[in-house]
């Protein structure tokens, strides 16, 4: 049906739960794919994508959006060794995307750069979360541990009085602060210069501001993967990545559902 009209890739953007049916139906036509995130709604939905654009030759890309952010483009280079993570995702309530929870809604977007980031194996995971204004997840916190020793605190709200989109690390002699609405980057680094003119917190801790190149970030996801299908090459962020950010969002669920369970959350919200 889809090639008789000359389609040659398409976005799914379909609820989660859809994903399958749909982006399958899609790859077996030949057509390539761009998934929106999270890329399914369990694991084995996850490896059945992952196991038809193989079978079918098809270059597919899921849609983890802040990784064509320019700020986090401009921060790959300087990542060495981080160690410390703190993220902030806070939104306005809406009733969009309420087939999922916050985990898989909001905080799934900084998983994915963190792990990016990382490039460690999650060793530990410890969560908590409310629901506020729905059935599902508004409000949830993570700690998260690395094999490489890194531990990242994030938190993803969208029951928020403002919007707030920031990442911050820490590495050796370093200190990386990302804005992604602003599209912005800070280095603080011990020991080097900073940029000329700009003023300095201290003397020994240099203040930089990496060249950022103004894009949409849709605009840029859209490209990269439109390069990738002419191209014929894996695309910026693959239905892998995709898999990876969505078994650590599944296990924050399942650790918040834990917590909720210990504390007796369901008696404690229905006085």
């Amino acid at each position: 049906m889809f090639g008789e009209v000359g389609v040659q890739a398409a976005s799914v953007t379909v609820p989660t739960i859809h994903h399958v049916k749909v982006a399958s139906a899609l790859m077996q036509a030949g057509i390539d794919i761009l998934v929106e995130k999270p890329l399914a709604m369990s694991l084995a939905e996850a490896d059945q994508l992952i196991a038809a654009a193989q079978k079918y030759g098809r270059i597919a890309q899921v849609g983890h959006l802040e990784r064509f952010n320019p700020a986090v483009r401009a921060t790959l280079p300087l990542v060495t060794q981080p160690m410390f993570f703190e993220v902030h995702r806070l939104s306005v309530f809406t009733p969009r995307s309420l087939d999922v929870d916050v985990v898989l809604d909001l905080m799934i977007h900084d998983l994915d750069i963190v792990h990016a980031f990382a490039n460690s194996p999650v060793t530990e995971i410890r969560a908590v979360g409310l629901p506020i204004l729905s059935a599902k997840t508004d409000i949830a916190n993570v700690r998260m541990e690395f094999a490489s020793g890194c531990v990242a605190n994030l938190t993803a709200s969208r029951v928020s009085t403002e919007r707030v989109r920031k990442l911050r690390f820490f590495q050796p002699k370093q200190y990386v602060s990302i804005d992604y609405g602003r599209q912005d980057v800070m280095v603080f680094t011990i020991g080097e210069e900073g940029t000329p003119g700009t003023p300095s917190v201290n003397p020994q801790i240099k203040l930089a501001r990496p060249a950022v190149t103004a894009e949409e970030p849709l605009h840029a996801e859209v490209k990269a993967f439109i390069a990738a299908v002419r191209a014929r090459t894996e695309p910026l962020v693959p239905l892998a990545d995709g898999r990876r950010a969505l078994a650590t969002a599944l296990e924050i669920v399942t650790a918040i559902q834990e917590h909720g369970r210990n504390i007796q959350l369901d008696r404690l919200t229905t006085r």
